[in-house]
Parts: C-alpha cells; structure tokens; sequence
C-alpha cells in the first residue's frame, strides 16, 4: 500500500513537470505525458506499472464522458446529431472491417480476432486535438462535431468489441442477432440515461446543499454506466444521455452555490484523471515489450505500419462521402446545413487520434477462449494497440497545428467568435434592462423608500453602462475606460487583501470573518477575470 502511494505520489510530480512544459511548449500535454511515460518505462530498475482494464472502463471512463455531457450544449449536438452519427456509428464500423480485412488479409490473422483488434483501434479520442482547435480558434462547429464523436463512437466500439470477442471465443457469430442486440442495448441506454438524469437532477434539487449535491453528481456518471455495461451494453451512451440531460435542465434545478464549487471541483477532477490516465499509457510500454519478445522486429514493424496506415486511411476514406453524399442525395439537408469547404472534414479526419480506451480494451481481452486455449495473438493485438495509440497521439497530435495552417483554418472562427461575443453582451444588456425594470415594478407595488431603492439603482445602472462599454460595438475608448476600471478595481481588491491579511495577523479579525471576506474578495476576482476573457 505504501509503494502504491509513493508510486502515485511520483506520477503527480511528473504529470505536473510535464504539464508546466507542455504549456511553455503550446503542445498538448496528453502528448507529452504518453511519451514521458515510454521513457520512464524504459528505465530500468524502476517498478512497473501496470493499468487494469476494469480500472478504466468502470472507474475512469465513466466520469470523463459524464463531464463531458454536461459540457456539451444540447442544441448544438442535435444540430450535428447527423455528421456525428456518422462518424461514431458510420466511421467506427467502417474502420473495425477494414482493419479486419487488411489484418487477414497482410497478417494472416483469423476474421474474429482482425474485428477484436478493429474494434479497439476505431475509436478516436477528442481530449488532445480537442485543445488544439480550440487553441486556433477553428470554427465551432467543427469542435462541436469532434467532441460530439468522442462522446458516442466509444459506445459502437465497446459493443463491437464484445461481439468480437464472443466470437473468437465460441467460434461462432450471427449478424442478425448481433444486429437485434445492437439495437436493443442502443434503446435500452438511451432509456436509462433519462430516467438517471431526470432521477438524480429531482434528487439534487430536494437537497440544496452544495456538498452533498457534488457527491450525488459524482455517483451519478457511474449509476448511468455501471447497470448497462454489466448487462452486457457499453454504459457509454446511457452516460452520455444523462450528462446531456443535466447539462439542458440543471440551470433550473440546481443551486448557485453547486454550480460555483462543482465548476472547479469536475475541471480538477477530469484534469487530474486524464493527466494520470495519459501517462499510465504511456507506462505501458514495458509490459507490452516482455509480451512480444516471440515476434521478430521486422514483423512488429511491418504489422505496425499496416495497421496505422489502415486505421488513419479510413478515416479519411469515410470522411468526404459521409460529408458530401448526404447533402447531394437529399437536398432538404444541403438546404438545411449546406456544405463546408472541403478543408473541414480534412481537418476533421487528420483528428483521429487514439487514447486511453483503445489501450483499456485490448488490455481488457481475455486470457484465453471457452475451449481453455489462449486468445489467439493477444500479445499481437496489445502491441499494435499501442503502436496505434502513439503513431496517431504523437505524431498526428503534433503535425496537426501545421496541418490546419496549411488548411487555412488557423483563426477562421474569429468572426464567429465575434459574433457570438456580440449576442453575449446583446444578452446581457437586455437582462440588465429587464432587471431595472423589476427593480421599478417591485419600487411601485411595495412602496419602498430611496433608502432602499437608490443604491439599487444606482449599482444596476453601473452594470448597464458597464455591460455597454464592453460591448465590441461599442467605441474603441469606451472599451478602453473598461478596461483600465478593471485593472484598477484588480489593485483595489488586491490593496483590501493586503489590509485583511494585515489586520489578520495583528489578531484584530478572527478566522470566519476573514475567510468570509476574502471569499467576497475572491467572487469579486474571479467576476472581473470572466468578464475580461475572451469567448
């Protein structure tokens, strides 16, 4: 127990040295956590470290697709439900016979065991190229789609990858039924990850108190996953479901207070799991290395090249026709959502990289079939998982800033987020106003004296004026008199910290006062950096 805490205590220093020059470099640092993670693994005499599968698909998975959910805007997801579907559905499929075919085909290996191995390889992750585009301000869009795919395509990856390993342990395989049964775990989560969200959203809104409300939203990504993954489902749409249900209804039904602390509590928490989840991976490297030693460098390497060239050609191969052919076919969609330059779905295709769930479910492959045999070229498909991983994480995660220079697309969502910045501000003048307003009603109906109106008054009226300032329609000097009252209201708060700490340390103030105050202090900061940052 001691050399696990000491073991994870040594993984957090190196994933916060990592994070510290991932931020200095502007590289993803789930890149650079994988690769610091083959290195320490190649080290000798250090323990190894090796990742239970049951560890990730029940215990890590779970929370990050649940916070991604809830992330996400249901508006937009149903807007893109069409390409996204393609891709998590379409894509995924596509990419698991393919590299079936291709593995039978150059590397003799039997059809059932390619489908295992196609099914692992399939499904891209979004964390890494997620931060890029976002970084280079790509269209929205095209974030939505990505981050909509790596929401729903682990789902048609588990549930083929079960099918897979059926078959290569029964020797036996129906498309029929396992069409049937697709559809019916397909029903049965989307039903369950309702009922979980509208279930524990009631709950949450009975209890009001913050701490027990970020409890149940931390059990609720595992209520929603565990029931159908035991049933034989994926559990990942069910938690997709509930996240999207939360995230569309939760802005009435939970307090101000949860939403305040359950923000930095799920950021950390998602932060720190993917950071931990990245590095293990790469940890991996010397587990995998002692499971190969039967196969000749030549065959790793040839094997390896295939399988990554498969997996990244299909994506592409799938992509101009699932963007294209839709819109000629049926012309309503082309009016409806008409077609992008064809630089998108480039973009879009070169963002196939592949992460921890991939790794999780070759790891996950059974040690041997019914008949009591091993799983045929278990130790082949764990390799090749990883070489997957790292090819497509290093190397098209690094090359894809160059890629979207090249594409043209590097800043081409600044109108759009320049537009979404006016709508914000119209938004906020108009509640404004409608706040003044019900400050003047309630003025009339209750009699209130000056007193009591005035300073309301007057502090509505300053955010109003505030609000108009900081519009980007609004006057070059008027958004400059903004923020210089920003940075000097920063000194002022900072000059009453000083007086707090000062007072606190001659024992004038006593503990609850002080935290008390510099929590007001603290919204009064945090208030004044959202408003400065950029949409």
């Amino acid at each position: 127990m001691i050399a696990t805490i000491q073991i994870l205590v040594v993984l957090l220093v190196v994933m916060a040295g990592v994070a510290v020059v991932a931020s200095r470099l502007k590289i993803p640092p789930s890149i650079l956590l994988v690769l610091a993670g083959v290195i320490l693994a190649l080290i000798p005499g250090l323990p190894a470290v090796e990742l239970a599968p049951g560890f990730v698909l029940l215990l890590v998975l779970p929370p990050i697709i649940y916070a991604s959910a809830v992330a996400m805007s249901w508006r937009e997801f149903r807007f893109s439900l069409r390409p996204i579907s393609l891709l998590a559905v379409g894509c995924v499929a596509f990419t698991t016979v393919a590299v079936a075919a291709a593995t039978h085909m150059f590397l003799n290996l039997p059809w059932p065991v390619g489908f295992a191995l196609g099914a692992i390889v399939s499904p891209p992750d979004a964390v890494a190229p997620l931060s890029i585009v976002r970084r280079m301000q790509l269209p929205k869009r095209l974030a939505v789609i990505l981050e909509g795919e790596g929401l729903a395509n682990d789902a048609t990856a588990l549930i083929l990858y079960r099918f897979a390993v059926v078959a290569v342990s029964t020797g036996t395989f129906s498309i029929g039924r396992a069409a049937g049964t697709f559809g019916a775990i397909v029903v049965g989560e989307l039903l369950w990850g309702l009922v979980v969200g509208w279930t524990m959203l009631r709950l949450r809104s009975r209890v009001r108190d913050p701490q027990i409300e970020i409890l149940l939203s931390l059990l609720t990504p595992f209520l929603a996953y565990w029931p159908p993954e035991m049933l034989g489902g994926s559990g990942v749409l069910a938690t997709v479901v509930t996240g999207l249900y939360i995230s569309w209804n939760g802005l009435r039904l939970i307090s101000a207070a949860t939403r305040l602390q359950g923000v930095f509590f799920w950021s950390f928490l998602i932060y720190l799991i993917e950071g931990l989840v990245f590095l293990i991976t790469g940890l991996q490297a010397r587990t995998l290395i002692e499971g190969i030693r039967g196969y000749s460098i030549s065959e790793l390497v040839a094997s390896a090249a295939i399988v990554c060239a498969v997996v990244i050609a299909a994506r592409f191969v799938w992509m101009y026709p699932a963007t294209y052919l839709p819109r000629w076919l049926v012309p309503a969609i082309a009016r409806k959502d008409p077609s992008p330059p064809w630089q998108w779905p480039f973009a879009l295709a070169f963002t196939g990289i592949r992460g921890i769930v991939s790794l999780a479910a070759a790891l996950a492959i059974p040690l041997t079939i019914e008949s009591g045999a091993p799983f045929p070229h278990r130790d082949l498909i764990l390799f090749l998982t990883f070489a997957v991983i790292l090819v497509t994480l290093v190397g098209q995660g690094l090359l894809l800033p160059l890629v979207i220079r090249l594409l043209g697309l590097a800043n081409a969502g600044q109108l759009e987020a320049h537009a979404d910045r006016t709508q914000e501000f119209a938004a906020r003048e108009l509640a404004a106003e409608t706040a003044m307003r019900r400050l003047e009603e309630l003025a009339a109906q209750r009699n209130l004296s000056d007193d009591v109106i005035k300073p309301l008054r007057v502090r509505n009226r300053d955010q109003l004026d505030l609000i108009r300032q900081r519009s980007d329609d609004g006057d070059d000097t008027h958004r400059k008199y903004a923020d210089l009252r920003d940075e000097i209201e920063f000194e002022l708060i900072d000059a009453e910290r000083s007086t707090i700490n000062k007072l606190y340390r001659a024992g004038k103030l006593k503990d609850e006062a002080r935290r008390r105050i510099e929590l007001e202090l603290d919204l009064r900061d945090a208030k004044l950096a959202n408003q400065r940052s950029e949409p």
